[in-house]
């Protein structure tokens, strides 16, 4: 992680618009894999019948709740800054 860290300071002046989509196939790799790894192992696809309501439940209480709040801070810091109007509410010059 440092060292990713440490790629990104040293980039950040660059343009990097390839890189963002980059990460969502390593990400989308890594979720199959973790995906096969669970459908591979005997006890977790035994387990998943017992895992119950509550499981469901909390799962999507987890994403709405995640979802809901992403959603406030995204509307929150794409708000339209006031210090570029003037007093009569227009735009400043």
């Amino acid at each position: 992680m440092a060292s990713g860290i440490l790629a990104g300071w040293i980039l950040r002046g660059r343009n990097l618009r390839l890189l963002g989509k980059i990460i969502s196939v390593l990400i989308w790799i890594l979720l199959f894999l973790l995906g096969v790894e669970a459908g591979g192992e005997e006890r977790i696809v035994k387990g998943i019948a017992s895992l119950g309501w509550e499981a469901v439940v909390i799962t999507i209480g987890g994403v709405a709740g995640c979802s809901l709040l992403a959603l406030g801070l995204w509307r929150i810091s794409n708000r339209p800054s006031n210090s570029t109007k003037d007093e009569e509410g227009g735009v400043a010059k």
